[in-house]
């Protein structure tokens, strides 16, 4: 007996639904006495072994596994299959070509996933949001994903998911749909206007910080227009205190970015029941990440950290302590926002709109321009910051120096206490509502992001101002790229002021962030 059933595979961020045919054929004679379970379609490892964790748990959920020759093919055939998740629905494919689910030759309208334990538990897998949008596309009403992952699923509206703990539950949910009757398990249902409406609350803020109003300065500038930045001071000024802090001043996300985020991590297997992302990512990789922890890779390959940080931040604390070979494939993705992987079987591409702060020393010991005496010479400091190539440090809109706190602003004597992360964020998010009007319909949505037209357009100077920034590009042997990033951060500067037109304050601020490529690179 033939029996369908449904399933998917993920590759990149993005799922394709897989059909699943079972063909029950009887053994003939002695010599064909021990029935076999053939597997094809282009299918890894994992699936090929799960012939005996099916088994396994169709026997240990009190069902009878056929004594049939069994081939199952996985269709398309001509695309690679990989993972334990096609081990629920082939289990539904044998039990249906057995006629445990009932009369019929297909599980009508149903998608399943799903590792099976040997006992008939239902175990998570990665990927289920992009399941769920692709079942929906598909214009498939059911989805059975297991416990762990319903939340995920249940996000994308249009398609019943059902949570499943084992495999006689799942067999009792397929033969009410079989059978046109009302499930007795009901779909997870969410509040989808709540979870747009989710107002997270950190557990850091800004005012927490002493002293550094300038660096405050530019992280918010950072924050507004979508800049990079880095951060370039003595150990303990507060350079990775202050990176920390930085989405607590980000604007907050949007449902649909939510969703891409959350698609991103669903396929890295990092959400668990959380369900949907709702804070912007920040990830902070140690310096002894490999090129592939990074970019991402492997044989099929896996978002890396600059994807996990999509639509957030990527911090690298001791920036020049990375290898210099890591760094250099962040060039690309800075540039194009996303990030393209070619394998022999495959090439995917991933998002990687992210915010890249970085923070480094000025110097091997750390004190150079400090307080503190500085024991390095000046070969030594130049092959420090030589680590960080010129393209890279080019693609970095601001640099600011983070000298060391004084005493009195540590213990706060006299000194205000800076703006809390609330009234930071109100700034930020007035200047970035200022951003979409200007750019809307335009696919644009900060400064950051400009194009070399709209760099013209909405950045055009008065006579001072372009005086100003030819002195400048002059002095300190600034790039094209350079010129543009500092227009840019003007452009943001005058948001944050509310300003129509970019003015000379503005230039001279913007230029302020761009004097470490004198002090150090020139």
């Amino acid at each position: 007996m033939l029996f369908l059933t449904q399933s998917a595979v993920v590759y990149g961020i993005d799922a394709l639904v897989v059909d699943i045919e079972v063909n029950l054929q009887p053994v003939k004679g002695e010599a064909d006495s021990s029935p076999t379970v053939l597997i094809v379609g282009l299918p890894d490892t994992a699936i090929r072994e799960s012939r005996e964790r099916i088994r396994a748990a169709i026997t240990n959920s009190s069902f009878f596994f056929p004594f049939h020759k069994t081939t199952i093919n996985l269709a398309p055939a001509d695309v690679r299959k990989e993972g334990a998740s096609f081990d629920l629905p082939i289990a539904l494919g044998i039990l249906g070509a057995n006629g445990d689910l009932g009369t019929g030759e297909s599980l009508e309208n149903t998608l399943s996933v799903g590792e099976l334990s040997l006992d008939g538990r239902v175990r998570p897998v990665r990927g289920a949001l992009s399941i769920a949008l692709t079942a929906r596309e598909n214009g498939i009403k059911n989805l059975l994903v297991p416990e762990e992952n319903a939340t995920e699923a249940a996000v994308v509206s249009g398609v019943d998911v059902y949570p499943i703990k084992d495999l006689r539950q799942a067999v009792e949910l397929c033969r009410d749909i079989q059978s046109g009757l009302v499930p007795k398990i009901a779909p997870l249902k969410l509040d989808i206007a709540a979870m747009k409406s989710i107002d997270n609350r950190y557990r850091v803020d800004f005012a927490e910080v002493r002293g550094q109003q300038n660096t405050k300065r530019a992280l918010e500038i950072a924050s507004a227009g979508g800049h990079n930045i880095l951060l370039i001071g003595p150990p303990g000024s507060g350079k990775t205190m202050l990176a920390k802090r930085l989405p607590t001043i980000l604007p907050p996300l949007e449902f649909e970015e939510s969703l891409e985020i959350t698609k991103i991590h669903s396929v890295a297997g990092l959400t668990g029941k959380t369900g949907l992302i709702t804070e912007r990512p920040f990830k902070n990789p140690h310096h002894t990440v490999s090129q592939a922890g990074l970019i991402g890779g492997g044989s099929i390959p896996r978002p890396g950290e600059v994807s996990l940080a999509h639509l957030g931040v990527l911090f690298l604390d001791e920036l020049p302590e990375f290898d210099r070979g890591v760094l250099e494939v962040l060039r690309q993705p800075m540039e194009d926002k996303e990030v393209t992987i070619s394998r022999a079987a495959t090439s995917l591409t991933f998002p990687a709109s992210f915010m890249l702060v970085a923070s480094m020393n000025p110097c091997p010991c750390g004190y150079f321009g400090s307080t503190r005496e500085c024991k390095c010479s000046p070969l030594q400091i130049q092959r420090y910051v030589g680590k960080i190539s010129g393209p890279l440090l080019d693609r970095i809109d601001i640099h600011i120096d983070v000298p060391a706190v004084n005493f009195k602003e540590l213990r706060g004597k006299g000194v205000p206490v800076g703006d809390s992360s609330e009234l930071i964020r109100a700034r930020v998010i007035s200047a970035r509502e200022i951003q979409l009007e200007r750019f809307s319909g335009d696919g644009v949505f900060s400064n950051s992001a400009m194009s070399p037209t709209q760099i013209r357009r909405f950045c055009a100077l008065d006579a001072d101002s372009e005086n100003l920034l030819e002195r400048a590009m002059l002095r300190q042997g600034l790039s094209a790229r350079a010129h543009d990033r500092i227009l840019k951060v003007a452009r943001t500067i005058a948001d944050l002021d509310r300003s129509e037109t970019v003015k000379s304050n503005h230039i001279s601020e913007a230029i302020n962030y761009r004097s470490l490529d004198r002090t150090y690179w020139t």
